[in-house]
């Protein structure tokens, strides 16, 4: 089973750890991060201000923050 993989072409912060994001295929998807905020990796994004800085690679169309 495959999946098609969409590169993000757009991102906005839209409220308190909550992206709005456009893919190359047209769809939008709003999503709530805070269920995934834990952790070494992620946990630091529970900073608002850090969190607020995410930006668009445009090399690989993904979110980096």
């Amino acid at each position: 089973m495959s999946h098609a993989i969409h590169r993000v072409e757009h991102v906005e912060v839209v409220g308190p750890y909550t992206l709005a994001l456009r893919f190359d295929d047209g769809t939008c998807q709003r999503i709530d991060f805070r269920p995934v905020l834990e952790g070494e990796l992620f946990g630091p994004l529970q900073d608002l201000t850090l969190f607020n800085a995410v930006d668009l690679d445009q090399a690989f169309g993904a979110i980096q923050w």
